[in-house]
């Protein structure tokens, strides 16, 4: 019996793709002839060894991440690095620099008042995070330990389109647009991405550090938040989510087989073009939140002309099999989170039915 699938616009956890869900459920049970899953698998074994390693080699090379940096594998998402970040980083009588985009930067902000000082040093808060704000004409504090950036705002829509070239360490939340665009690593000093987004199922996340970063950090922290820790254990210091880490080494090959991260960009590109232009030609019936200079490829945002046609826009939406486009509440409207794993024909399929809808209603 042909199971048909939804089309998946969730924020995240997200879309996976279909060749890794298969290949993955092929395996579940006998994983390289170990008469075992990779779930029962022990993070000491050889077996498990070769995945964790082979996904650390594989995302080094899609993103070129240069010598001096170090993968981490590690647990609690992207918020639990809101705390690790200024913890191992944010010194004594040194600042945080922070640029509010969104609501996962104000939370990240949030965490690195508790453990130091902190300075917000661009935002665009006053617009409803409508789109990204310029640095050009920051005065950086001489004590400056990083300044900390959201790449991509799943809630409001707006992506950062060039990375700014700071004079103090770049740090940067990139989990809901990490792999889908080249970028140059060294041009941070810290990267991390919870994976549900475009990397592979919750569970694990991402952290790209450069290594001369470890000599600053204090002594006396929790073990487990120590990056030092996980750094020099390679991830290995306590049981990791070893089906996770399974699941991101298959969506990294899969990535490789599409053409690498410029052939994401391209996808990302198109699927996006198709739900912009269903929002523009619609003579304002749909109304994007984001600026068009700051428009996301990763999140498409959009409002209705009011509440009703919303609640029967998502109704109408649901029953032809569309899943996960209902807006947060800070924005209202509707979302379509258009990950790597979201093939066009989902995008295509959405834009005609929003055409549908807006003759019927406008």
């Amino acid at each position: 019996m042909t199971m048909k699938r939804a089309y998946n616009f969730n924020a995240g956890p997200s879309a996976l793709p279909l060749p890794v869900l298969e290949r993955a459920q092929k395996e579940l049970l006998n994983f390289q002839n170990t008469g075992m899953s990779v779930m029962e698998l022990s993070h000491r074994s050889k077996e498990y060894e070769a995945v964790h390693n082979a996904a650390k080699e594989r995302l080094k090379r899609l993103l070129n991440v240069p010598d001096g940096y170090d993968i981490l594998f590690l647990q609690g998402g992207a918020s639990l690095q809101f705390s690790m970040v200024p913890m191992n980083l944010l010194t004594e009588g040194k600042i945080g620099c922070y640029v509010l985009t969104g609501a996962w930067s104000e939370k990240a902000l949030k965490e690195a008042q508790k453990i130091g000082l902190t300075t917000v040093v661009a935002s665009s808060k006053e617009a409803n995070y409508t789109y990204i704000p310029p640095l050009d004409d920051v005065q950086w504090p001489k004590n400056a330990a990083y300044v900390h950036i959201t790449s991509n705002n799943t809630i409001f829509g707006t992506q950062w389109k060039e990375f700014p070239n700071t004079p103090v360490d770049l740090v940067a939340d990139m989990s809901s647009d990490i792999l889908s665009r080249p970028f140059d690593v060294s041009q941070f000093a810290l990267i991390y991405a919870g994976a549900q987004k475009n990397l592979g199922p919750s569970g694990v996340t991402v952290v790209i550090l450069r290594n001369d970063l470890l000599e600053r950090i204090p002594d006396g922290l929790p073990t487990m938040l120590d990056y030092r820790t996980h750094q020099k254990s390679n991830s290995l210091y306590n049981t990791p989510p070893t089906f996770a880490i399974y699941m991101l080494s298959l969506v990294l090959e899969w990535v490789e087989e599409q053409g690498g991260v410029a052939a994401m960009e391209e996808r990302s590109q198109q699927k996006a073009a198709v739900l912009y232009e269903a929002i523009d030609e619609s003579g304002g019936f749909y109304k994007p939140h984001a600026e068009k200079g700051s428009r996301s490829l990763m999140n498409v945002t959009f409002t209705l002309p009011n509440e009703e046609l919303t609640r029967t826009f998502l109704a109408e939406a649901k029953e032809r099999g569309f899943v996960g486009l209902g807006g947060h509440r800070s924005v209202g409207g509707c979302r379509a989170s258009i990950y790597n794993a979201v093939p066009l024909e989902a995008c295509e399929a959405l834009a005609s039915f929003m055409n549908e809808f807006r003759r019927r209603f406008a």
